[in-house]
């Protein structure tokens, strides 16, 4: 019984060496966590350690890490406890990250979708890798730019053609261009990260089998999640299977949702149609857009819902449902299938159908641009049901604010403005067939004398339970 009892205690004593062992702790190799020296070399080694081991926990302890470019692996979880904080150094004329890889389809996205080495973190080609806090990620010396010069970064995370990833716990703090740019991964997840930066905060690109759960990105300066489908890998690549639950999207000042003082003296986003800050689908769709659902999120003080296809990839099949937005300085909801065809010549165009948004309440929208279901001839948008939907607009627009004609825009970028003012005070529905509104109340803070509905080249577009401040609408 003792030699039994001595037998087990020494195969638990031996697991627990075992657990040890597949732990690296990046001080170990050097790292100084001081915020002054650079730690990236040390961290480096920890993960080139691990992976050669066959994976473990590389373990960042509390400090700060200025770093350059950390090179990621397979097998990897990186995780970053309780007040340590990986901090993007400034480049110097000897030092900095990663030069950006060639890329021969650079023709149809832009420079910063078409690289992934010139980041803070990176992977590419990678399997099993896991990133987690409580931890702080601080792009600091990241640019918000798409500069090409060697040594800049311009991305907090980077993921190229990897497969099975988790990104949790995290605190993302002015991340450059993109806080995570994931191109190509599948079976991503993304859980209760908190984003706060200076451009995009997550780009899901080409990408299948998504969960984005439980985060909060606030990106004055641009789209909070957004959902994209470039040609960036040089073929044409749906970004589908993915569902974003529970999320809170906004576009207060830089660094005031982290900080939790939620300031708004910085209105005007580079683009200058203020604060962004929104989940979007689109703007880059040469692939495509199927199966997305999207529920249990909030919209404060940014751009409204969009989901856009304008490079010539279809985007189908896409729920919507409880979603609240306040303070929305654009179109509250806005459905554009678009013709820029941003992709290799001879790519037909796209299409957008099967659309059901549900259980929306939006509180104070610019009434400039109403709601918008728009194709373009030729392009008609199809299957769409929207129930359940309040919308409180500022109102306040004459019948003649309005353009009789508004310009069709095929190639320009997708915007509610591109536009001008719209001649309907609720929605305006162009190029479509077969929508359907059911239950929607429609509030104006200011009365608005452009009619409620306008339709051009529109067939099927069916009402039932139509309300303005209260009152039911016989017909329209």
């Amino acid at each position: 019984m003792k030699k039994s009892i001595a037998l087990i205690c020494l195969f638990l004593g031996l697991g627990i060496l075992n657990a040890q062992a597949d732990t690296y702790n990046v001080k170990d190799f050097g790292a100084v966590g001081d915020g002054i020296h650079i730690d990236s070399e040390a961290i480096n080694q920890a993960i080139q350690t691990a992976a050669a081991q066959g994976g473990g926990t590389v373990h960042i302890p509390a400090g700060e890490y200025a770093c350059y470019s950390i090179r990621l692996a397979s097998h990897i979880h990186l995780h970053l406890e309780q007040g340590a904080t990986i901090v993007g150094a400034f480049p110097t004329e000897t030092q900095g990250y990663d030069s950006p890889e060639p890329n021969e389809h650079t023709a149809y996205q832009d420079f910063g979708h078409s690289h992934w080495k010139n980041s803070l973190l990176w992977g590419i080609g990678l399997e099993d890798i896991t990133i987690s806090g409580p931890g702080t990620i601080y792009g600091k010396g990241l640019t918000r730019e798409e500069s090409r010069l060697d040594g800049v970064g311009n991305k907090a995370i980077s993921l190229k053609d990897c497969k099975n990833v988790t990104i949790k716990d995290l605190n993302m703090l002015h991340c450059g261009h993109f806080a995570l740019l994931a191109t190509g991964v599948d079976n991503l997840t993304v859980y209760n990260v908190k984003a706060d930066t200076n451009r995009d905060g997550f780009d899901i690109d080409c990408c299948r089998n998504v969960r984005i759960h439980a985060c909060s990105v606030n990106t004055p300066w641009d789209d909070a999640i957004v959902l994209k489908a470039s040609y960036t890998l040089g073929k044409f690549r749906d970004t589908e299977n993915v569902t974003i639950s529970d999320c809170y999207v906004s576009g207060y000042d830089r660094g005031t949702m982290l900080n939790a003082t939620w300031e708004l003296d910085e209105p005007q986003a580079p683009d200058h149609g203020f604060r962004t800050g929104r989940i979007k689908i689109g703007t880059e769709s040469s692939g495509g857009f199927r199966n997305i659902a999207i529920t249990n999120c909030i919209f404060e003080h940014c751009r409204g819902l969009a989901l856009e296809t304008v490079d010539g990839g279809r985007l189908e099949d896409i729920v919507i449902s409880n979603i609240t937005m306040r303070d929305i300085v654009n179109a509250g909801i806005f459905l554009r299938l678009g013709a820029r065809m941003r992709s290799p010549e001879g790519t037909p165009a796209g299409s957008m159908k099967r659309i059901r948004i549900s259980h929306v309440n939006a509180y104070n929208v610019d009434s400039r641009y109403a709601s918008i279901i728009s194709g373009v001839p030729g392009g008609i948008i199809e299957d769409v049901t929207l129930t359940d939907i309040n919308l409180y607009y500022k109102g306040g627009y004459r019948a003649e604010d309005a353009p009789s004609i508004v310009p069709e825009q095929e190639k320009a970028y997708p915007e509610p403005w591109m536009f001008g003012t719209i001649p309907a005070k609720g929605f305006y529905i162009r190029h479509a067939k077969n929508v359907f509104f059911n239950q929607i109340n429609f509030y104006f803070e200011q009365p608005d004398e452009r009619p409620l509905f306008v339709t051009d080249d529109a067939e099927n577009i069916l009402y039932r339970d139509i309300r303005v401040d209260g009152r039911l609408l016989e017909k329209e």
